[in-house]
């Protein structure tokens, strides 16, 4: 009998050596990034171009003048 059974496909269990391979790659790349953007962070406008890169772009609220004005009378 046991010679006219078919083995079972082996399964896996857990995460397959390829995807945590990538898993670990991509954490990696994750925290360059991140010290990367740190870096730059610390840097002033005149270290920033003499490294040749452009001034980081950082969120700014602009505010027009009787905004809220307007929004009120949209209401």
């Amino acid at each position: 009998m046991a010679d006219t059974q078919t083995r079972a496909a082996r399964t896996s269990k857990g995460p397959s050596l390829k995807s945590v391979t990538m898993m670990i790659a991509d954490f990696r790349g994750w925290r360059r990034t991140v010290a990367r953007r740190r870096a730059l962070a610390d840097l002033t406008p005149d270290q920033l171009d003499d490294i040749g890169h452009p001034e980081a772009h950082r969120p700014a609220l602009d505010i027009k003048a009787r905004l809220i004005t307007n929004l009120m009378s949209m209401r």
